[in-house]
């Protein structure tokens, strides 16, 4: 009903103007201009909810809220990596390691496999530096600090220095203590 009563005041504001122009004789030369007329009036478009979902992901609540949103999606991707048959194979292997040194380097690929994989389904790029630092912070762990890496055997080897034991001065306290 109100769009019809629309539509009839425009059109009788759009014979008006044309009505003017006829009759004016200083006009009739012009070409008259002719305005659109407005259908209907613009309705407001409420977005989909996928739309409102991604807006709040895009715009930063926080440093806690993106953090807490980042661990997140961070379990989301380990609980769908953690199960996969080579991700349980090699972390398997790790374990049932004999030695320290093939433990370090089966963990190493361990973590290579998996922070790669999660690493490869991850939508953000915040994301991928995320996993890229919880990777180093895991490599860092199992580096020895104190063994000599591959690349420093041309260097000379430091002979040890023995410490020098303390002799037992027990005797020495009850001898002249009057």
């Amino acid at each position: 009903m109100t769009r019809l009563i629309i539509a009839t005041i425009w059109a009788g504001a759009a014979l008006t103007l044309s009505a003017q122009v006829a009759t004016d004789p200083s006009l009739q030369s012009s070409q008259p201009q002719t305005k659109p007329v407005p259908t209907a009036a613009p309705q407001a478009t409420v977005p989909e909810r996928a739309q409102i979902d991604e807006i709040f992901k895009q715009t930063s609540l926080g440093k806690e809220a993106d953090e807490r949103r980042l661990h997140i999606e961070w379990r989301q991707l380990q609980n769908q990596i953690v199960n996969e048959p080579d991700i349980v194979a090699a972390k398997r292997s790790a374990e049932s390691a004999r030695t320290d040194l093939e433990k370090r380097q089966r963990l190493r690929d361990y973590y290579d496999l998996y922070y790669g994989r999660m690493r490869v389904q991850a939508r953000s790029a915040e994301m991928k530096a995320a996993l890229d630092q919880l990777k180093i912070a895991h490599l860092s762990q199992i580096t020895q600090a104190r063994v000599r890496h591959e690349t420093d055997n041309d260097l000379p080897i430091p002979s040890p220095t023995p410490k020098k034991k303390q002799k037992a001065s027990r005797g020495k306290k009850f001898q002249g203590g009057g």
